[in-house]
């Protein structure tokens, strides 16, 4: 893969790489929904285990931004319920990720998540909205992410499901978001330099040079977040959502 090269200045790859940084910062601002389109497209130049390692720096630069932007929001109770049972999920997924099929991963992931923006949509349009408060709620989602970030950097689906399902307004959403995914990442890094050798000193150097488009995407981001009242936000997320299930499915 082209992680061992390296990339010639403004070729089709290095500008896959570049939109997809620029995409990451954008979606650590608060766009949520975009994690499909940031793993695909490093994926498409790395290799999907290659990219994994590049990419953690890169979520962890753009995790830094949004615990600064955002901490005055972010709701620890709710973080408290959700962080055991992802550091639960990613242990699971560094001692099973490595020998699952990548379709069966893939599918299921896919199916898992549209059944639950599906739920997520019926629960928005009824009248009579209870927020989940069984321990089982958590814990079912946040294994979930947990496994799901350890194996593809994808535990955003259902992080956003039960932070919608909480309703969580726009910038606690955001902050909790920031804080519970800056702790899971910095918990992920050592199983990936250790246990699947996937950050070292070739990968670590490509995620630096993408570290500037990271903070540039983030500033964007901020300026789009503002623009869009909370209503408009929780449709926006369930949609996004809704699309990043359906591109697993489909890719």
């Amino acid at each position: 893969m082209l992680l061992q090269t390296a990339i010639p200045f403004l070729s089709l790859a290095f500008i896959i790489a570049l939109g997809a940084s620029l995409l990451l910062g954008i979606a650590k601002s608060g766009i949520k929904g975009l994690a499909v389109l940031i793993v695909t497209g490093l994926a498409l130049v790395y290799g999907a285990k290659e990219s994994t390692g590049i990419l953690m720096p890169l979520l962890i630069c753009g995790d830094i931004l949004a615990v600064i932007y955002y901490k005055r929001h972010v709701k620890w109770v709710y973080l408290v319920k959700l962080l055991p049972w992802m550091v639960l999920g990613v242990l699971v997924g560094v001692v099973f990720g490595k020998d699952l099929p990548e379709e069966l991963f893939k599918s299921g992931m896919a199916i898992i998540i549209l059944l639950s923006v599906i739920m997520m949509y019926y629960w928005e349009r009824k009248k009579d909205q209870k927020v989940p408060t069984h321990w089982s709620f958590a814990a079912l989602l946040g294994m979930m992410a947990g496994f799901t970030t350890m194996v593809g950097n994808l535990a955003g689906a259902f992080s956003n499901i039960y932070f919608l399902a909480i309703k969580l307004p726009k910038n606690e959403f955001i902050g909790t978001a920031a804080w519970l995914f800056f702790i899971i990442n910095l918990f992920k890094v050592p199983f990936h330099i250790w246990s699947w050798g996937t950050i070292n000193w070739a990968s670590f150097q490509i995620s630096m040079s993408l570290v500037p488009v990271v903070i540039a995407g983030f500033g964007l981001g901020i300026f789009l977040v503002k623009k869009i009242n909370n209503d408009k936000y929780r449709k926006l997320i369930l949609i996004l959502t809704g699309l990043g299930g359906l591109a697993i499915l489909l890719q």
